[in-house]
């Protein structure tokens, strides 16, 4: 697992390349979601990765291009069975009825295993499929692998964030430095926004 090593010397911080071919469009985002998309990814050690590349899932993988037609919820959190990161799970839970009757795919990202979020999946009855970023490429390309002082200690590993992301693949809200109360709230007041 990553956490605790620094992002690999070679990486590159073309963020925008790298959102295109993980199948997220900003080109057509309007100046102000452009602005606060490259202040979410830029400096963020964004890796290269291969076009089309997709993520192993509780429910099989999953690219972005395949939920084209849907607005889709990619929230990145530091790690399964941590108490921010249940609680924010389970406020998704409590909200995914809601959201997915209103189309919204909504898919929670961390760097532990598949095996690790099946185990955290089954024991919150989480509706909605978590993603393994193992090698944190696909945090790396969203800017959300930084560096953090825990306790005095300084270690990598994923800032809590969440990416809307409309029906044709435009970023249209970041989250970043997400505190957990009322998160999921809000996500759900802007996704009504963006299917306007």
């Amino acid at each position: 697992m990553p956490t605790g090593r620094r992002p690999p010397a070679w990486a590159s911080p073309s963020s925008f390349g790298v959102l295109s071919s993980l199948g997220v469009s900003t080109g057509r985002a309007g100046p102000a979601a452009v602005r606060a998309l490259g202040r979410a990814t830029a400096g963020g050690g964004a890796t290269a990765l291969a076009p089309a590349r997709a993520r192993p899932g509780t429910d099989g993988s999953v690219h972005l291009k395949d939920l084209r037609g849907r607005v889709v919820v990619l929230y990145f959190y530091p790690r399964d069975n941590t108490p921010g990161c249940t609680t924010e799970a389970c406020d998704f839970r409590d909200a995914y009825a809601g959201l997915n009757d209103a189309g919204v795919t909504v898919l929670g990202v961390s760097t532990d295993s598949l095996q690790s979020h099946q185990k955290f999946r089954a024991k919150h009855q989480l509706p909605f499929p978590l993603l393994s970023d193992e090698d944190a490429s696909v945090a790396h390309a969203y800017g959300v692998y930084k560096e953090k002082n825990m306790y005095g200690k300084k270690a990598w590993g994923i800032e809590r964030s969440t990416f809307i992301i409309d029906a044709d693949g435009v970023v249209r809200k970041v989250y970043r430095k997400v505190r957990v109360p009322g998160h999921v709230a809000d996500v759900a007041e802007q996704v009504q926004r963006v299917r306007l």
